[in-house]
């Protein structure tokens, strides 16, 4: 087993690189497959850099459309998928800290399953902040994409991408049989788009074998 330090070391150095060489505030994305350790890893750089506020971890699943209005929508079975997020929302929100300015994003409760308004401050003193969600490196994501220093991809076996999904869905209320349905049918149909698009990464961080918290 891979020791997590080593590679978190790695991609904070790679930030701090970024960083030295601008004086504006530097936008990091980190995309992948679902259940590929996005989370785990934005979160694990966050921390290894000094964490709030001089670092910020602003996530692309607080633009998830709230489930109301994918019932209204018609897209409540296939939530995850690219059409069920506020693209243009987001993209406006990476333009406002790349920009410098003081906001405030939102987050996603995964106990609810539902965004969270006004939930992540970057404050003025916020250098740095680092953003995951699935589909960063999609065309459909371009006018997001153009704010980030680079897109890093998260790859890993898909065996224990799977059985990490799986699991997850179970812990949030999901029943075993339930979960995996929900994995085949939809989280695996967005993993299948994903990896089209690990060609246009700046970076595959390789996660096989790493040991990053579920």
């Amino acid at each position: 087993m891979v020791e997590t330090m080593g590679v978190v070391d790695d991609l904070a150095g790679r930030v701090v690189a970024l960083s030295a060489n601008s004086t504006a505030r530097v936008l990091v994305g980190i995309a992948g497959a679902p259940g590929s350790g996005k989370t785990a890893l934005a979160e694990a750089v966050t921390a290894r850099l000094g964490g709030f506020p001089a670092v910020a971890h602003v996530p692309m699943d607080g633009f998830h459309f709230a489930d109301a209005e994918l019932a209204r929508l018609g897209r409540r079975d296939r939530k995850g998928a690219p059409d069920t997020f506020d693209v243009a929302g987001y993209a406006a929100l990476l333009a406002r800290i790349a920009a410098g300015e003081t906001v405030w994003a939102p987050g996603f409760e995964r106990v609810l399953e539902q965004p969270i308004a006004q939930a992540i401050p970057v404050l003025e003193s916020t250098r740095v902040v680092i953003s995951e969600g699935n589909y960063l490196l999609l065309p459909q994501w371009h006018a997001a994409r153009r704010h980030f220093a680079e897109v890093w991809y998260c790859r890993l076996d898909d065996r224990v991408r799977l059985a990490r999904l799986v699991a997850r869905h179970v812990q949030f209320g999901k029943s075993p049989d339930e979960a995996q349905r929900w994995v085949q049918r939809s989280d695996q149909r967005n993993a299948e788009l994903v990896a089209g698009t690990e060609r246009d990464a700046d970076l595959i961080v390789e996660l096989t074998g790493v040991d990053l918290p579920a």
